[in-house]
């Protein structure tokens, strides 16, 4: 399925498009199954996302709170009070300020000294939480994802071995440019979403951008073009700065 994308004014702009994404994917998925599973996501853009959903009256009263199964794409080598930790981020914006509870939440351990284990033991509660058989991957509702501006998404960054984990759900990945372990959801896992949703500002990510969407298909380079749903919806919401060397997008 080809890709929509859409160039808005600014992170705001794509903040509160998302946020209407978000209530229509919960509340699409609470009607066919009871429930709304959402991956999300670190970042800046991200962040202004959760900071509506839990403050604006109209939003969140559109979420079904009660409904929500919340997951995470991947996490920094790092615990959960720690400023770089993305389970914090999106506590500290919208998860504790919501009626979620506690078990409604399944986070990544970044703080095992050893991220081998931590990325096993996020594989194991996702396949619990799924009820998935042997190789089958699980269907998020909705996947919220970023870009750096080298083309990295998750933390599937350039040549890195996370790009080639076939068979698995979650990997640890060594990061050499960030001299960092990161542990990620992999590339097949994230494509069998429902919707995958990227939320791309800043001009430092305008020639990235163009590779990934426009350029030929070499993920090794550009991981980001990985994240295709198979069966899915995938949309771009990026500002104008992010934008401005496409020549396509509305």
């Amino acid at each position: 399925m080809e890709p929509e994308i859409r160039i808005l004014a600014d992170g705001r702009a794509i903040a509160k498009r998302a946020a209407q994404e978000f209530i229509q994917a919960a509340a699409t998925a609470v009607r066919e199954r009871g429930t709304f599973r959402v991956a999300l996501a670190g970042g800046s853009t991200p962040k202004a996302l959760y900071s509506l959903l839990a403050s604006d009256p109209a939003l969140r009263s559109q979420v079904p709170w009660d409904k929500i199964e919340v997951f995470f794409g991947d996490e920094r080598h790092v615990g959960p009070s720690h400023p770089d930790s993305n389970f914090r981020m999106a506590t500290e914006t919208m998860l504790s300020k919501v009626p979620v509870k506690a078990n409604q939440v399944t986070r990544i351990k970044g703080e095992y000294q050893d991220t081998e284990q931590a990325a096993r033991e996020y594989e194991e509660e996702i396949t619990s939480h799924f009820k998935l058989k042997p190789e089958e991957l699980p269907r998020f509702d909705l996947l919220l994802a970023g870009m750096g501006n080298e083309g990295h998404t998750l933390s599937l960054f350039p040549g890195t071995r996370a790009l080639h984990a076939d068979g698995r759900i979650v990997v640890r990945n060594w990061v050499g440019k960030l001299y960092a372990e990161r542990i990620t959801l992999t590339a097949p896992a994230a494509c069998a979403a429902a919707e995958i949703l990227f939320m791309v500002t800043g001009a430092d990510k305008a020639l990235a951008l163009k590779g990934v969407l426009e350029g030929p298909y070499e993920p090794e380079q550009l991981p980001a073009q990985l994240l295709r749903p198979q069966n899915g919806k995938l949309l771009w919401l990026v500002d104008t700065a992010a934008g401005s060397m496409l020549s396509k997008g509305i």
